[in-house]
């Protein structure tokens, strides 16, 4: 998805005008697009989008770059390393890994753009609306804010009735925290609770989930920016909000744990998950084809882009027979011939690719095995090197069409994550309820993942424990800032970052278009 800034902030929680979308055309020499807000009124400020829209703009949440390449690439989860020619483009992937971004990052430049399209439109319904509409839009606003200040510490704001002309003023990240959690805690009761079929749109238990992550992060962002790495005090009222928050999403008798992981990833969990609470659905403009191809080999099915893959100590943090590890999914495996989650060692596929013809062990270009090895190197690898992911498997029926038609719905929130979140808080000094402990809201998620119970669980073990329920979900740069290791070493990456790494620069372009903006320090 290319997303295009039409080169002006305005306007409250930003204001660049953006084009967002996946076509474009010129009109009088400037680029326009369907999805474009229309800033043309008589008054001279912009006409609000459909709620409609405003959810469209959480599509570009979904995708292998951007703003998931700056959640995922940054971490110990995922790199992307170049395959002889393939994959170099221009560095942006290892600068992510490496930490040694800029002002001028193209991606980083795109996410701002995008997000400041998204808070824009968002403002604009949440100001002028009425009704749920306009709860459902503040949330929005809020989730998009809270992954500007999340990423960027910034964020710009200024009245819906804002000329397009008048430069917005800009929230500090202490600010906006203060602002997502009184608007999170003002609208939670004027949303419905979730059921199923509520789960692509804003619930209570979805802003009670957004609010809990904002207390969680809370410490982080309230932070001097001068020190923005750290060291973070946790305050236990903070903590014993997100177990207040997090028990009342357990509350709700339609969500529960899913006894079987891969429920919540198929190409059927739409219809299985009991615990995911904010998804986006293929129907709303997405798909996952993306997660699936951005590593699979050419030979495999569906013929993927031979791109990301896993770090070899992040795969060996997961034990043998843990299914999150390595499911054979009944239906998917024994015809598309791999598992969900790792991909290591031989891979088997389907005779030319096309699922209903015999499974095979599978060859390289070179007519060697296909065999996925831990060993990869950022800089140089072959096109067998490294462990491949596969967090969504796709529909076996659609895979000979490339798999472009499958169902899978894309997961922003989890149970299973909320849960994670009340374990952490107690661990950080909040007081404990309902007799649970830790360990105990930690051993029943390890229950249901065929693991043996951990005898002791401290925040160390929790950081992996997350990493092992939600990898590959885009919460595990934020988990790693929290837990004070996002700059350590990693696989590829020997040496300690800058603390001033834990947030990204604001783009260049966009400092020279609001002299409002200030740059984060180490940048």
């Amino acid at each position: 998805m290319k997303k295009i800034i039409l080169n002006k902030s305005n306007l409250l929680l930003l204001m660049s005008v953006i084009v967002i979308g996946t076509s474009c055309t010129k009109l009088n020499g400037k680029i326009t697009s369907p999805d474009l807000v229309d800033p043309g009124t008589a008054a001279g400020t912009p006409t609000p989008s459909s709620l409609v829209t405003v959810y469209n703009q959480l599509n570009q949440l979904v995708g292998q770059g951007n703003y998931y390449a700056m959640q995922e690439h940054t971490t110990d989860e995922i790199l992307g390393p170049t395959r002889g020619t393939d994959w170099d483009d221009f560095g942006t992937w290892r600068k992510l890994h490496l930490h040694t971004w800029d002002g001028s990052h193209n991606q980083i430049n795109d996410t701002w753009n995008g997000l400041n399209g998204a808070l824009f439109q968002s403002n604009l319904l949440a100001e002028t609306a009425s009704g749920q509409t306009k709860s459902e839009a503040r949330f929005l606003r809020a989730y998009f804010a809270y992954i500007t200040c999340d990423l960027f510490g910034q964020v710009q704001h200024g009245p819906a009735t804002a000329k397009i002309d008048d430069l917005p003023a800009v929230y500090t990240r202490s600010e906006v925290t203060d602002f997502i959690i009184s608007e999170l805690e003002a609208i939670t009761a004027e949303l419905p609770a979730y059921t199923h079929a509520t789960r692509n749109v804003a619930t209570k238990e979805a802003a009670q989930f957004l609010l809990a992550k904002v207390y969680l992060n809370k410490a982080v962002f309230k932070q001097d920016p001068i020190k923005p790495g750290g060291p973070f005090t946790f305050s236990p009222d903070d903590m014993n909000k997100v177990i207040t928050l997090t028990d009342a999403i357990a509350a709700n008798s339609a969500l529960s744990v899913a006894t079987n992981y891969w429920d919540n990833f198929t190409w059927d969990n739409g219809t299985k998950s009991t615990e995911n609470i904010f998804v986006r659905q293929n129907s709303q403009g997405i798909n996952v084809v993306w997660a699936t191809c951005m590593g699979n080999h050419y030979a495999m099915a569906p013929s993927g882009w031979n791109g990301f893959t896993t770090l070899a100590d992040f795969y060996n943090s997961f034990e043998d027979g843990d299914v999150r590890k390595s499911a054979s999914i009944p239906g998917y495996t024994d015809t598309v011939g791999t598992k969900a989650g790792f991909l290591a060692g031989q891979i088997k596929g389907p005779i030319g690719g096309h699922v209903g013809n015999a499974l095979v062990n599978l060859k390289d270009r070179s007519g060697n095995p296909l065999v996925f090895t831990p060993d990869v190197s950022l800089f140089f690898s072959t096109e067998t090197k490294g462990i491949r992911t596969n967090k969504y498997p796709l529909d076996p029926n659609t895979i000979n069409g490339g798999g472009w038609s499958s169902q899978n719905e894309y997961v922003f929130f989890r149970l299973s994550d909320a849960r994670l979140m009340k374990a952490e808080a107690i661990l950080r000094g909040g007081v404990a309820t309902g007799g649970e402990t830790a360990g105990s809201i930690v051993n029943n998620i390890r229950s249901k993942r065929n693991v043996a119970a951990l005898t002791s669980v401290d925040l160390p073990n929790l950081l992996a424990e997350r990493g092992r329920e939600l990898y590959l979900e885009a919460w595990r740069r934020s988990d790693m800032i929290r837990f004070g290791v996002f700059n350590s070493p990693i696989g590829q990456r020997p040496k300690v970052s800058d603390p001033s790494r834990v947030v990204f620069p604001i783009p260049n372009i966009a400092l020279s278009s609001n002299p409002n903006l200030k740059q984060n320090v180490g940048y």
